[in-house]
């Protein structure tokens, strides 16, 4: 089993409720930062005054040094002080590459989120019976509640709407959320739904000259791609790192019910669960929502749920309240080195049919044991997970089309998606972990 996974929704604030009222805020007691002030004075050297000279010439050669961007070469003159907030340089009739303009346009739909709830709690004490009759205790211990804070982070998504995309357990056991833009305005929020399976809520708030962030496409994401992962982390305020797209489609690792993560080594912290991480246009690609962290810091290897995803889970609470899960009635699996040899199929990636249920809506299509499916809708299969997850998410009653290979032949099904019931849900999210 990997190293512990830790979800980043900030610090559980468990402390005591405030003796009056407050609006919410993030904490930043208890960080223990050390601040480590650069000395301004000017330095002793202990050299003769030539010496300084020397020492001063050699430093404004190096600051005249050729500066290499984008294959370009340009002289950097020694700095003055009043340059200190001259325009961005230009290389060749071009500004010289920076992030600052798109996030600039994007940063105002990345919103704080802070939650208040309530927990109860049960002593395993008071469970045990011999330890209630020993010190005369009544059998029934009334369960006791404790006040809990925490913050994390979110995405606007829809400006008109007011909606805005965060992780499940940012809001877990909330009583009241309230949300904090870039400009300092807060709003109360209303949970509209979240979806424990995929880890994603969805709030509403509103509408008041809100900036939504443009939602990309993460399918098309590649490993390698530049990405951005926006929050709040450790409740400092607005905070962007970068990083690259480290791996694409990871499942199993036992975080949620249905996985497709994409791994990033962009920083995340506690407090950035919901942020967007999102791409070099602008677009938010995915949702932070969990670090890989054996000593309980970030070590590079975060996860986000795709933004596609996260689409269709909000598509699907607002429009039934909740997440239908779709079923078609098969057994599915990985497509293996040695499965593939044993199918003599030239294919190495897909989802290979084990077991077609009697009477499902793949038995009554045309799937067999055996098939191996390849994509669905025009989208490459390259797993059994990612298949579940397609069909899993699907709505209720749409018909998909498979692609097949059976023996050699390819064939186009279409299969009509039904509900899954509780039991089945609950068999596959068992099995998933």
């Amino acid at each position: 089993m990997l190293a512990a996974y830790s979800r980043q929704c900030c610090q559980g604030l468990d402390r005591p409720p405030p003796t009056r009222p407050a609006a919410l805020k993030r904490s930043r007691s208890g960080l223990n930062i050390d601040i480590v002030k650069l000395f301004g004075g000017r330095p002793v050297l202990p050299v003769a005054p030539v010496a300084i000279c020397k020492v001063l010439a050699a430093m404004k050669r190096v600051l005249s040094a050729l500066v290499l961007m984008s294959g370009a070469a340009v002289v950097m003159p020694t700095p003055h002080p009043a340059f200190a907030a001259a325009p961005i340089p230009e290389v060749g009739g071009a500004a010289v590459p920076s992030l600052a303009p798109m996030l600039a346009r994007i940063t105002p739909g990345v919103v704080g989120v802070s939650v208040r709830g309530r927990v109860r709690e049960e002593n395993p004490l008071l469970q045990d019976p011999f330890f209630r009759r020993f010190f005369n205790l009544p059998q029934r211990q009334q369960q006791e509640e404790r006040e809990t804070q925490a913050t994390g982070s979110g995405v606007i998504v829809d400006a008109a709407q007011g909606y805005v995309l965060t992780n499940g357990h940012v809001v877990e056991n909330a009583t009241r959320i309230e949300i904090t833009t870039k400009e300092n305005r807060r709003f109360t929020a209303r949970l509209i739904g979240k979806d424990s399976d995929t880890d994603i809520a969805l709030l509403q708030v509103p509408a008041q000259n809100l900036t939504a962030v443009p939602i990309g496409d993460s399918d098309r994401l590649q490993v390698g791609d530049f990405v951005l992962a926006i929050g709040n982390p450790f409740g400092l305020g607005q905070t962007v790192t970068s990083g690259i797209v480290s791996a694409l489609g990871r499942s199993g690792l036992g975080i949620e019910g249905y996985e497709d993560f994409i791994q990033t080594d962009a920083s995340i912290n506690p407090g950035n669960s919901g942020g967007p991480l999102v791409n070099l246009q602008g677009q938010c690609v995915g949702i932070n929502t969990a670090i890989l962290s054996p000593g309980g810091g970030n070590i590079g290897i975060g996860f986000a749920v795709p933004i596609n995803m996260a689409r269709r889970v909000m598509d699907q609470i607002l429009r039934y309240g909740e997440v239908k899960r779709g079923r078609i009635g098969v057994a599915i699996q990985d497509l293996t080195p040695d499965l593939a040899d044993a199918m003599k199929t030239s294919h190495t990636t897909g989802a290979v049919i084990a077991k077609v249920e009697s009477g499902s809506p793949a038995e009554r299509a045309g799937l067999r044991n055996g098939d191996l499916v390849l994509a669905l809708n025009g989208t490459a299969v390259n797993s059994g997970t990612q298949l579940r997850n397609l069909i899993g998410l699907a709505r209720i009653g749409d018909e998909v089309t498979l692609t097949v290979d059976r023996r050699g032949s390819e064939y186009s099904i279409a299969v009509r998606i039904d509900p899954a019931s509780s039991t089945a849900a609950a068999r596959q999210r068992v099995r998933q972990r």
